[in-house]
């Protein structure tokens, strides 16, 4: 599956796959747990985004859309007809949702959509509490990070590691600010959200505007927690994928 796809637990003989998309600066391994809770059940692909990690000498993305073709490509052929379930924790959910987007408009099964840390994607998506990050300095970006509680303290702090950090998240964050909502035929998959009650990017009101992007069922889940609730919530999301394997979801495809 060339760069793009990682597959720490692969299972082959699944009857579907769940691609999951990393928030912004952050990597595959980051869904490494998740990947062991689900793998049997379905088969994990999870998404490695270039200029981190062992890509870290190739330049990272600009666009959503640039991400989106890149790991549609990296897909198996839809020959294998097996469907897809996806999930994206903050930017991630948005690369998602586009690629839920591409795979429908292609007929290609899609058997569920979770998101998560991220308002409806109708909704502006660069955060009130901050500039655009093409004006934002490394300090005022390294202050942003660590109000999302998602990188240790001592990183943050340490002249070695920001000159590997600091690039894909200012990358990252110029997908979110640059992404533009196109509207579309609403998704015929059901559509999961998540949210942390703590998040200071994510209201009630922002989470439950994803109810607008599917004609199928629709849930909200308000967990505790800032922007990376997940962190202690790794089984109950499990849980929520499994539930929708294709054996429990025949004929709600895209």
């Amino acid at each position: 599956m060339g760069d793009w796809i990682r597959r720490f637990h692969p299972a082959p003989n699944a009857g579907s796959r769940l691609l999951c998309f990393p928030h912004a600066g952050g990597s595959a391994s980051a869904y490494h747990a998740l990947s062991a809770a689900v793998a049997g059940s379905t088969d994990p692909l999870i998404v490695q985004y270039p200029g981190r990690q062992e890509r870290f000498k190739e330049p990272c993305a600009e666009r959503a859309d640039e991400v989106v073709t890149a790991v549609l490509d990296a897909l198996p052929p839809p020959v294998d007809g097996k469907p897809t379930i996806l999930f994206g924790h903050s930017m991630g959910a948005l690369l998602a949702f586009e690629t839920a987007r591409r795979l429908a408009a292609e007929g290609r099964a899609v058997a569920a959509l979770f998101v998560s840390g991220r308002p409806g994607p109708s909704l502006p998506q660069r955060p009130a509490r901050r500039k655009p990050v093409d004006e934002m300095s490394d300090a005022e970006l390294i202050e942003d990070i660590e109000q999302l509680s998602g990188t240790a303290g001592d990183l943050l702090s340490s002249p070695d590691f920001l000159p590997l950090l600091l690039p894909p998240v200012r990358a990252d964050y110029g997908i979110v600010d640059n992404y533009v909502y196109r509207s579309g035929p609403r998704l015929g998959c059901p559509v999961t959200v998540l949210s942390g009650d703590k998040d200071p990017g994510v209201t009630v009101e922002g989470g439950r505007a994803w109810e607008g992007e599917t004609r199928a069922a629709f849930s909200f889940h308000m967990l505790a927690g800032g922007h990376f609730f997940l962190d202690d919530h790794l089984p109950y999301l499990a849980s929520l994928i499994t539930s929708v394997l294709p054996e429990r979801t025949a004929g709600q495809h895209a």
